[in-house]
Formats: structure tokens, C-alpha cells, sequence
């Protein structure tokens, strides 16, 4: 990882000071998100979102060789207890988190931490040569990954398996399937309801994977019930309580959101 992290630092230079990867969109996104903070402040955000990834980029690579060792080495889950107890006794659970940290990992790391299957909820790429090699670094442990469309079908095929659904709830749906429209960083965002609906539907208990960088290349994953009786909230307060916590996730230490992709295109 060293070596990684040397190629990472040269990688910071060319993509930040030289091409410039979507300095704009990023830029565009740091200052809505933070109206309150100066020019100087969201600066510093970004070089650190910027530095921050290329290490993304090259732990990702990391990924493709890591063994189970390493990722247990690089990655503790923190009260990982609580949901399993629902394991021991022949349950299942849904987690959710936002793409923060290096979410790879960290799923690949809850994955281990877990008796229960673990099935992954993911949003297909349109280059299939790029999605059919992320999937086989992300399903090498035994995780499922299992496209967003067929969420509902996945969790009736396994309805007599102890199962952990989790979701990247912090995906743009698409226009035709915008449903919900919420504030968020100070801005009104579509947003995804798939993880509210399966969890009506369920009534599986629900927990929210915080992630922290604890120092460049470790992780830790703390587990922290967000809903236990999904049948008995309000409509829309199981997704507005995910964002609530990705909120509180973020404004701890803003640079390891995902800043580059376009979240909020529609607000241009």
C-alpha cells in the first residue's frame, strides 16, 4: 500500500492541478452544500476531497488482490453485535449507508463481520467490461451483488435465508422514477425510497453503516440501529432518517463524501 500511496500522491497532482477532473462540479457541489463556510474553506475541502481520492482509486486496485486477512486488518466494524443477534436467532436485517469513504471496502469488510448472506444493492454501469470485473472484486468474499430493479425479487427468493440487504441510498434515481424530493445540504434533492419500501414490506429492522477513516487505508464501520419497526413510521420518515444520518456523516468530515458526481444536475 505504500507503494500505492506514492502513485496516489502524483495522481492527486495531475488530476487536481492538470486535468482538472470535474473541479467545476465539485466546486458547484462544496459551495451549496456549505453556504455558511468561505471561499478559503471550501478550497480546503475540495484539495482534500481530491487527495482523498486518488487513494480511493488506488485501494480500489488494492482490492482486486486483498486477502481476507487484510481486509479484516483494515477495516473493524463497531457493534456489529447488534445485528447479529438478529442473525443468531434466524433473522434477517437491511443496512443502509451513502457512497462515503471507501464504500467498497467497507461492505467488503461488513461482509466478513456477518453470519447472515450479505446482498449488496447496486446500480449497473453502462460499460460492461468495467461492471463484470468491479463485480468480481466485489462478490471474491461471498457477497451478493444484486442490481436495484431486482431488489424486491432478490428478497423474495431468499425470504427462508437469513439475509443483510444492504443499500447505497444516496444514489438520483432517474426523472420517471423520482418519487420523493427532500432537502439535503441545503438543497431539495430526488431521492430513492426503495430501502423504505422494502422495509414496509418486511418489517426488517434497519441499520445505518456510519464509516470513518481512521488513518489513510483503515476503516472502521460502526453499526447503529436506525430502525428497529420499519411497519410503524410515518410514510417517507425511514428515508428522511438515512439522510439524516448521512448528513451528520458528512459534516464530520466533509472531504470523504463523493463530491464529483453530479448529484444535484437538476438544480443547474
Amino acid at each position: 500500500m505504500w507503494f500505492l500511496f506514492g502513485i496516489s500522491n502524483v495522481l492527486y497532482y495531475l488530476i487536481y492541478h492538470i486535468i482538472k477532473y470535474r473541479r467545476k462540479i465539485v466546486r458547484k457541489n462544496l459551495t451549496r452544500s456549505f453556504p455558511e463556510k468561505s471561499s478559503e474553506e471550501i478550497i480546503k475541502i475540495e484539495k482534500e476531497f481530491y487527495s482523498y481520492f486518488t487513494d480511493l482509486m488506488v485501494e480500489i486496485v488494492k482490492m482486486s488482490s486483498i486477502s481476507k486477512a487484510e481486509v479484516r486488518k483494515r477495516v473493524k466494524v463497531k457493534n456489529f453485535e447488534l445485528a447479529e443477534a438478529y442473525f443468531e436467532r434466524g433473522e434477517s436485517a437491511l443496512a443502509c449507508t451513502g457512497h462515503y469513504c471507501n464504500w467498497e471496502l467497507g461492505m467488503m469488510g461488513a461482509g466478513l463481520s456477518f453470519s447472515a448472506k450479505s446482498n449488496v444493492i447496486y446500480k449497473p454501469i453502462n460499460n460492461k467490461i468495467f461492471e463484470k470485473w468491479f463485480n468480481a472484486l466485489r462478490t471474491k468474499f461471498g457477497n451478493v451483488f444484486v442490481p436495484m430493479r431486482q431488489t424486491l425479487r432478490e428478497v423474495i427468493a431468499t425470504k427462508n435465508e437469513t439475509t443483510l440487504f444492504c443499500f447505497a441510498s444516496d444514489q438520483s434515481p432517474t426523472a420517471q422514477d423520482t418519487q420523493h424530493v427532500i432537502n439535503f445540504m441545503h438543497q431539495p434533492t430526488s431521492v430513492l425510497v426503495g430501502l423504505e419500501k422494502i422495509a414496509k414490506q418486511t418489517n426488517r429492522p434497519i441499520f445505518y453503516f456510519d464509516v470513518k477513516r481512521v488513518k489513510r487505508g483503515y476503516y472502521e464501520v460502526e453499526c447503529i440501529p436506525m430502525c428497529i419497526n420499519p411497519k410503524e413510521t410515518e410514510e417517507y420518515e425511514i428515508t428522511s432518517l438515512f439522510f439524516e444520518h448521512l448528513t451528520k456523516t458528512i459534516q464530520r468530515d466533509a472531504a470523504y463524501w463523493l463530491w464529483s458526481h453530479n448529484r444535484w444536475k437538476a438544480n443547474l
